[in-house]
């Protein structure tokens, strides 16, 4: 579902800003999310002092936005309207890099493909991370980075198996696996180090609810093998 609306050469929608660039004296070059895909725009005068662009597009907050569509690839932002600033973000160093990892993950993916569950993934992670930063507490930042991880995997198309193995076996609640990277699957094995409850956390993962993997107990006793097979996923399937 998108929100766009289409006014003549105008777009109105939703936006994340990825990626801004100075440019001039006083402009800049946006990189935005929005439900649609990504759109390069300019915001003239944006770096001006008195600016009705800059509250607008803030970098972790969702605007609303106008772009004027030119002949160009390069449309023109002409009106930026604040909907939710996430400040939380931006006083806590550890999730400003991995704020800044997500929006460079999704830059370099949605240059390909166009889902609107980038968009989505970006808000649902950027409204998990607000509401733990006062609260928070165990490995919340970790599961959150392996739920996004699948998720924009998945997102781009590809997706890990959850119901097959390497040998193209079903998952037993009673196996143990490893992950394969050569094959990009569970692999059986008796010393394997991934069981019934690895599987179950990715399995809910990859439903696309945050909220959902965050309340998951014992979540910190698996994230680390989980971390390590959405690494292994995003190398092999980066685009």
């Amino acid at each position: 579902m998108t929100d766009k609306q289409n006014t003549g050469r105008d777009t109105r929608t939703r936006a994340i800003v990825l990626r801004r660039t100075d440019y001039g004296e006083a402009d800049r070059i946006l990189q935005l999310l929005t439900p649609d895909g990504k759109r390069s725009v300019i915001a003239r005068g944006a770096r001006k002092e008195k600016s009705r662009l800059a509250g607008g597009i803030e970098l972790f907050s969702v605007s609303d936005v106008l772009i004027h569509n030119g002949r160009g690839e390069l449309g023109i932002l002409t009106g930026a309207r604040l909907l939710e600033y996430y400040d939380g973000l931006v006083k806590d160093l550890d999730l400003i890099e991995q704020g800044g990892e997500l929006m460079r993950a999704v830059n370099a993916r949605a240059e390909h493909v166009d889902s609107p569950d980038f968009f989505d993934i970006v808000q649902q992670s950027f409204r998990a991370m607000q509401k733990r930063v006062e609260e928070g507490s165990g490995r919340w930042k970790d599961v959150l980075r392996a739920w996004w991880g699948l998720n924009l995997v998945k997102a781009s198309g590809e997706d890990v198996n959850l119901s097959f193995d390497a040998n193209g076996d079903k998952l037993v609640a009673d196996g143990r696996y490893y992950w394969d990277e050569e094959s990009v699957a569970l692999m059986p094995a008796k010393a394997g180090r991934v069981n019934a409850e690895h599987i179950k956390l990715m399995r809910i993962m990859q439903t696309g609810q945050a909220e959902l993997a965050l309340k998951v107990k014992g979540a910190d006793d698996l994230i680390d093998e989980i971390l390590y097979i959405v690494k292994c996923v995003e190398r092999s399937t980066k685009i």
